[in-house]
């Protein structure tokens, strides 16, 4: 199974999916980087794992519908079967969802349904939780809605800050993303497409 990763930032989660797919422990073939932002740290961390990748903007490609149809000719230039957000910071129309139905997953940093959307740590903080989490899901056309594969709960404990909730999140978020990704290949593997 070919597979694609979609990110738009600084690509930590990016690099550390990338490994587990270099040192086989996850099934199938890291196949492609795709970012929305071509100056974007993660095109360089792409570049020193020897990932393929390819870069464009909703702007230059036209307008989201032609981004979109853009961004699918490449899956298929590069012969996608899967796709896994890891920090890809657009909503994923239906162009792609149609496509790659139940074959898209999203690393999530809180506990869904709680938090959906943007700053969900800080937002979760800033409401005096006493605990927060990670969720990786399957994605639909509702957002940060899809099926849930795994969750791991992450404490605010009381002299947290927001960046040291946030490491501790990202820590999680570092080893539920293999666990779960690795399922969802699995079972993925099981079908024809």
């Amino acid at each position: 199974m070919r597979v694609a990763i979609f990110a738009s930032g600084n690509g930590t989660n990016f690099e550390e999916l990338a490994q587990h797919f270099q040192a086989g422990n996850l099934p199938g073939e890291l196949a492609l980087l795709f970012c929305n932002h071509p100056d974007a740290p993660v095109m360089g961390r792409a570049a020193r794992l020897g990932v393929p990748a390819e870069s464009f903007t909703v702007k230059e490609s036209g307008g989201k519908l032609a981004y979109e149809q853009r961004v699918l000719a490449v899956l298929k230039q590069y012969r996608i079967d899967f796709i896994v957000l890891a920090g890809y910071l657009r909503v994923v129309g239906p162009t792609i969802l149609d496509e790659y139905d139940h074959r898209i997953v999203n690393l999530h940093p809180a506990w869904l349904p709680e938090y959906p959307g943007l700053h969900s740590i800080e937002r979760a903080f800033n409401d005096g939780r006493t605990q927060t989490g990670v969720t990786v899901h399957y994605i639909d056309a509702d957002l940060d809605a899809g099926p849930v594969i795994a969750q791991c709960h992450v404490p605010i404990l009381p002299d947290d800050t927001v960046a040291s909730l946030e490491e501790r999140v990202h820590a999680t978020e570092h080893q539920l993303y293999p666990l779960a990704l690795r399922e969802a290949l699995l079972a993925a593997g099981e079908k024809e497409y």
